[in-house]
């Protein structure tokens, strides 16, 4: 347990390291964009979030699946938390573009596909934490949880594909290596993975808190015992 207490922290320091030496580079070392100039830089950390809030929606669905078979509580703990950690990066992810589109585009919100997709997912997903916290026992509570996180997961390919869907929106489809300048590669990838190794670290130590918490939660009050006045009592 020892191992991989400090193999989750090596891969959190090592995500954090690479955050940092990505966004140095998308801030002071990479080019302006043709079409944002320097309010672009954003779009390195704003792009590879919303990589991230995917797979990890997409980790809790396979994550769920297990949970329904296997109903332990090591299970239902990296369930909550994947759920958990996808619905902060998604927060952050419509905060992020909130936040770039107001100085590029003059608008805080608008009913973009992709972005209005992304808010249902956000909603979806904080609906499966909401409904969790109502059950109560392991078993109804993995079940209410997986079976609701299966559900919010049928938006998550929509929000990958739509852009393929409908060219109507402000975002472009998808950008390949063979779409983005050499010179944007290494910070996008640096803080794709930074972004995916941040997420596998709070995943871990949110399950190992979720575990600790629902351990004693779940046990409930120890057994009584007949002590010796009450069976004195008895015998009286």
């Amino acid at each position: 347990m020892n191992q991989a207490f400090e193999k989750e922290h090596v891969v959190g320091a090592l995500g954090a390291l690479m955050l940092a030496v990505g966004c140095w580079l998308a801030l002071f070392v990479v080019p302006p964009m043709v079409n944002f100039g320097d309010l672009g830089r954003p779009l390195f950390i704003h792009v590879p979030t919303a990589w991230a809030s995917l797979l990890v929606f997409t980790v809790a669905f396979v994550i769920a699946i297990i949970a329904l078979r296997k109903r332990t509580r090591g299970w239902d703990a990296a369930l909550a938390s994947s759920v958990e950690v996808g619905v902060v990066l998604t927060a952050l992810l419509l905060f992020q573009g909130m936040f770039w589109a107001r100085p590029t585009q003059n608008f805080w919100w608008t009913w973009d596909p992709r972005l209005t997709l992304s808010a249902v997912m956000f909603v979806s997903f904080a609906g499966v934490l909401s409904l969790r916290s109502f059950a109560e026992g392991l078993h109804r509570r993995i079940m209410w949880t997986a079976v609701s996180t299966i559900i919010a997961y049928v938006n998550v390919p929509l929000v990958y594909f739509i852009v393929k869907i409908t060219d109507r929106g402000i975002h472009q489809e998808h950008s390949t290596p063979q779409t983005v300048s050499d010179v944007y590669h290494l910070a996008l990838r640096l803080n794709a993975f930074a972004m995916l190794f941040l997420a596998y670290w709070l995943i871990a130590r949110r399950s190992r808190l979720i575990l600790a918490v629902q351990g004693g939660a779940d046990a409930g009050p120890p057994a009584p015992q007949d002590g010796p006045e009450l069976v004195a009592g008895v015998e009286g």
